[in-house]
């Protein structure tokens, strides 16, 4: 089997992306901004694009406090939404295209929220 990533990226849901921003600033001395040029407006960890990471973005945060992890399927996004779907986990969004790829939101069977990413890179 080829080496590939395992975690394409992480989210963190704010409800207030200006503080949140100002807030990660300051407590890890991090320079980011705001980008609007997605499907959503967000704010990526420390600015790193070029390896895995994780972003800010405006969402409801869990009441357990839990994040999505993006994870990088194998194959299509079809066949990783249809694994999923077999394997008792529930997909709670449609595809949505990405400049980098494609992904769905999907919850695994304690209800943690996953994405599952296909990339057309």
């Amino acid at each position: 089997m080829a080496a590939r990533n395992i975690m394409v990226w992480g989210e963190i849901p704010v409800t207030d992306m200006e503080k949140s921003v100002a807030f990660y600033n300051k407590v890890f001395g991090y320079e980011m901004t705001i980008d609007n040029s997605g499907p959503n407006p967000m704010a990526m960890l420390g600015g790193v694009m070029e390896t895995a990471g994780a972003h800010l973005y405006p969402g409801k945060p869990a009441a357990d406090g839990g994040n999505t992890i993006h994870i990088d399927l194998p194959d299509t996004l079809e066949a990783g939404i249809e694994r999923c779907k077999a394997a008792g986990g529930e997909v709670v969004s449609p595809p949505i295209s990405i400049p980098s790829g494609r992904f769905v939101y999907a919850k695994d069977l304690d209800g943690n929220s996953i994405g599952l990413y296909e990339s057309t890179e």
